[in-house]
């Protein structure tokens, strides 16, 4: 029994020492082959070098002058960088209408598409009952007038008693007083606009009821437009009030606008982390409407002095990021392939932080017939 069970042991111990060797194995030819991939990158990546200076070797047999290319000479200049955003506008000044007050429309005195000023007649609801009441309350004041008044010169000449004047007086004053009620009352049938713009859209017919929070017509005042944007937290300190931010809409090819950013928002929205831009503008022949879409370019780095080049220019490959420079050697024209660090890039341009320098003159054209070392005959743009 013990020597069966120190055989089942030792079979055990050796499978296991055997996974394990075989485990140990795998791991290894793993990493052998990650190390031979990467070694393999970097021999297709010479072999694709001088691949590309013998077919420029040849080329040169045949071109005793050079490939032809053109270059362009590096100068300090302005570069700035804009964030682009979506914006969405609004109407400086727009009013949802509806009536103070329940009543049946009696009359609607405008249709879509009018212009309105500021206070002028828009609907009236049915007063009749309200026209009416006045009527009796301005009679009873009438009358209440004429015995007040009557009273008050008996009362002056010391006949009649003090209760009868007092009483002939608060009658007239009660009827005032309800007449000016009454007369408030008609007001709020009478429905005017609050601003000056155009109407939109009327949502009730002459004939239906109108009631208060509901909505009767809308009017927008097209002079003046907000443009809202959601900016990325990130770039809460670059951007500035009063910064003169480039405005694109879509619906408008060609059309840019300037305009400064009108306020910034005091709140980071907790779902998306975006804080609101907000641009007032004048809208030339209210060509913007309220909703329309826009793209919104925000200036958020600008450098007085950088050097910067095409973008298409930068190539990568397993080292870095690099251009073509020329320079010269042995009284030739020949390519360098430099390596650089690119910085920020805009609408096609890249500044190069470190790398070149002004004067150096980069490949801008025939670039990819070239290699490092290539000789090359430089084109003046002119002639091509």
């Amino acid at each position: 029994m013990n020597t069966l069970f120190r055989i089942f042991t030792t079979v055990l111990a050796l499978v296991i020492i055997s996974s394990c060797s075989q485990r140990e194995t795998e791991e290894s030819i793993r990493d052998q082959i990650s190390a031979h991939k990467k070694d393999l990158d970097i021999l297709q990546q010479k072999i694709t070098e001088l691949e590309k200076k013998l077919a420029v070797l040849n080329e040169a047999d045949d071109q005793s002058a050079g490939v032809l290319i053109e270059v362009m000479e590096l100068t300090y200049q302005p570069f700035k960088h804009f964030i682009r955003v979506s914006g969405t506008a609004e109407a400086v000044s727009e009013a949802f209408i509806s009536p103070e007050v329940t009543g049946q429309l009696r009359d609607v005195y405008v249709k879509e598409g009018d212009f309105v000023e500021k206070g002028q007649l828009l609907a009236r609801l049915n007063t009749e009952v309200t026209e009416s009441s006045i009527a009796e309350v301005q009679s009873a004041l009438d009358l209440a007038t004429t015995i007040f008044e009557k009273q008050q010169r008996l009362w002056e000449k010391g006949i009649g008693s003090e209760v009868e004047y007092l009483n002939a007086r608060n009658n007239k004053e009660s009827f005032e007083q309800r007449l000016i009620t009454l007369k408030a009352q008609l007001d709020m049938g009478i429905i005017r606009s609050p601003v000056s713009g155009i109407v939109d859209k009327i949502y009730h017919k002459k004939g239906e009821l109108a009631m208060p929070g509901f909505q009767l017509m809308q009017i927008v005042d097209l002079e003046e437009i907000y443009i809202n944007a959601d900016v990325a937290e990130r770039y809460l300190a670059q951007v500035k009030e009063g910064e003169i931010v480039i405005l694109e809409f879509p619906v408008y090819p060609g059309l840019i606008m300037e305009a400064p950013i009108h306020r910034k928002g005091n709140v980071i929205n907790p779902n998306n982390r975006t804080f609101t831009v907000q641009l007032k503008l004048k809208n030339p022949d209210r060509m913007l409407k309220p909703n329309i879409l826009s793209v919104v370019h925000i200036n958020d780095f600008s450098a007085d002095s950088a050097l910067v080049v095409p973008s298409g220019l930068i190539k990568q490959d397993i080292t870095g990021y690099y251009v073509y420079i020329v320079r010269e050697h042995n009284g030739k024209s020949i390519v360098s392939k430099t390596y650089v660090e690119p910085g920020k890039s805009y609408q096609g341009e890249t500044m190069v932080t470190h790398g070149l320098k002004a004067g150096q003159q980069v490949v801008v054209k025939g670039y990819n017939q070239v290699a490092d070392g290539t000789e090359v005959n430089i084109q003046s743009p002119d002639a091509s």
